[in-house]
């Protein structure tokens, strides 16, 4: 079934026609009674995350690799970052 309403009434009801047009209904949005926009839903938006997508990488050799201050840093700083424990 096709949907076609006025861009100032769609103001109005813009999530109804957002949820009809995710359901799989056509929405056309009209200026002046001629059809210029249509809504469509975005393929694949809610895929769900993979679990262990990344596991081929392996685990990482250092956990704390980014928490430690840089060597760089420090040198260009004449001293420690982070006051010493």
């Amino acid at each position: 079934m096709t949907i076609l309403m006025n861009i100032a009434e769609a103001k109005a009801k813009l999530s109804e026609l957002v949820a009809r047009a995710e359901a799989g209904e056509e929405v056309v949005l009209a200026r002046a009674g001629k059809p210029v926009v249509t809504l469509t839903p975005k393929v694949g938006a809610a895929q769900p995350r993979e679990p262990g997508r990344y596991a081929h990488l392996g685990k990482m050799r250092d956990p704390y690799l980014f928490l430690r201050p840089d060597p760089e840093l420090e040198e260009a700083a004449d001293g420690p970052i982070f006051p010493p424990k």
